[in-house]
């Protein structure tokens, strides 16, 4: 698959991530939030070096319902979908290791 975080909607989040065979790590961001800026550039490398696994971003103020349905109370938050349900979730800046700690 391509090497960029694939940009979730209410209307893609079916398919992508609830009926995906791969594990989806989904970052939940928004454009005026600084940490979430920072946080990209170490998303965006883990989506290129991404094998059996796909990176998904969901901007929480284009996708508020989808937002709101998984209870996301502050950003960034990353949560790990497997086999279509929710296997993982971190609130604030990780570190790479981290992040991949969270795939494991």
């Amino acid at each position: 698959h391509d090497a960029l975080p694939i940009f979730l909607t209410s209307e893609n989040f079916q398919s992508e991530v609830l009926q995906s065979s791969e594990p989806v790590l989904i970052d939940f961001w928004a454009p005026w939030c600084a940490p979430c800026r920072a946080f990209s550039p170490v998303l965006d490398e883990i989506a290129a070096e991404a094998s059996g696994f796909k990176v998904g971003k969901v901007n929480v103020d284009e996708q508020p319902e989808l937002a709101a349905s998984l209870r996301i109370m502050s950003i960034p938050t990353l949560i790990l979908f497997k086999n279509g349900a929710p296997a993982g979730r971190t609130v604030g800046v990780q570190s790479k290791e981290n992040v991949l700690a969270l795939l494991k």
